[in-house]
């Protein structure tokens, strides 16, 4: 066989290998559904020909309040399906609410192929906040939201189950049965998986900027949060990050955290920005 015929059987292999993109999950955000992470989508196959993106409508518009644990058990075995057919991986990539569910996922579903979470504006260390209320909730502000959350009714809400009070935290311990569990600040029969579920990640990437004007605090996005002085605490030094809760210390001393911020950016805009998209998603989707 001479080199022209060698170069003729290995050209198709070569270009092949050059296009073999990951596949993507877009998990939209509250009150949304698949329709608003087309533009994402679009930008993603433009800049990655040939990526097969998923998208899904499951617990789209109002639906996307019901309990946050039922969501991640039927959106988590939605990608386990599209794990199973893609071995070799897929990325993640979690919008507002979808984000927080995405991780759980991770999480919970400790058996996932993801190798790449993007997280854009998601409420990662909970939510304390009245212009997101108000979204919803259109009379409740953040002072006596607790009244609600915290309770059995509140606790069928997604909302309910990421509301963290920074003035009330024995009753978010006593009573919320989300947000505290997956971030292993109350120890479950399930706490080494959901360390486990993230450290699986080759990378972890974390999106929020200043001006979001609905996450509050906006750091929330990247595992910083509220004392009981509305003090805002930075990720390095909050007990999740110190005692490597769910192993973020881990994942940032191996290179694999990544941490991003972009000022004026609206909350409503993360997804279907095309600066964040190309600078925050695309260049950590191979």
């Amino acid at each position: 066989m001479n080199r022209s015929q060698i170069v003729l059987l290995i050209l198709p292999c070569l270009i092949t290998s050059c296009v073999c993109y990951k596949p993507v999950f877009l998990l939209h955000g509250i009150l949304t559904g698949a329709e608003s992470m087309l533009i994402m989508e679009e930008e993603i196959k433009r800049h990655h020909p040939g990526t097969k993106v998923y998208m899904t409508d499951r617990f789209a518009g109002w639906s996307s309040l019901e309990n946050s644990w039922h969501q991640v058990k039927e959106l988590g075995s939605d990608i386990m399906e599209i794990c199973e057919k893609h071995p070799e991986g897929i990325h993640l990539v979690g919008y507002s609410q979808g984000g927080l569910l995405g991780r759980a996922i991770l999480q919970t579903f400790t058996n996932h192929t993801v190798k790449n979470f993007i997280s854009l504006s998601s409420p990662q260390a909970g939510q304390y906040g009245t212009a997101f209320l108000h979204l919803i909730f259109p009379s409740l502000t953040a002072k006596a939201a607790f009244e609600l959350f915290y309770s059995f009714v509140g606790q069928h809400t997604s909302v309910g189950n990421y509301w963290n009070d920074p003035h009330h935290q024995d009753l978010f311990y006593k009573y919320s049965n989300f947000l505290p569990y997956i971030n292993n600040a109350i120890q479950s029969t399930n706490s080494s998986q959901f360390r486990e579920g993230l450290l699986k990640l080759d990378k972890m990437i974390l999106v929020g900027g200043p001006n979001d004007g609905v996450i509050t605090p906006w750091q929330s996005s990247h595992f910083a949060y509220f004392d009981e002085n509305d003090e805002v605490i930075p990720l390095h030094k909050r007990e999740i990050y110190k005692k490597d809760s769910i192993g973020l210390k881990t994942l940032d001393a191996q290179g694999k955290l990544k941490v991003l911020s972009f000022p004026n950016v609206k909350h409503h805009q993360w997804h279907l920005d095309i600066r964040v998209i190309q600078k925050a998603v695309i260049p950590f989707l191979d």
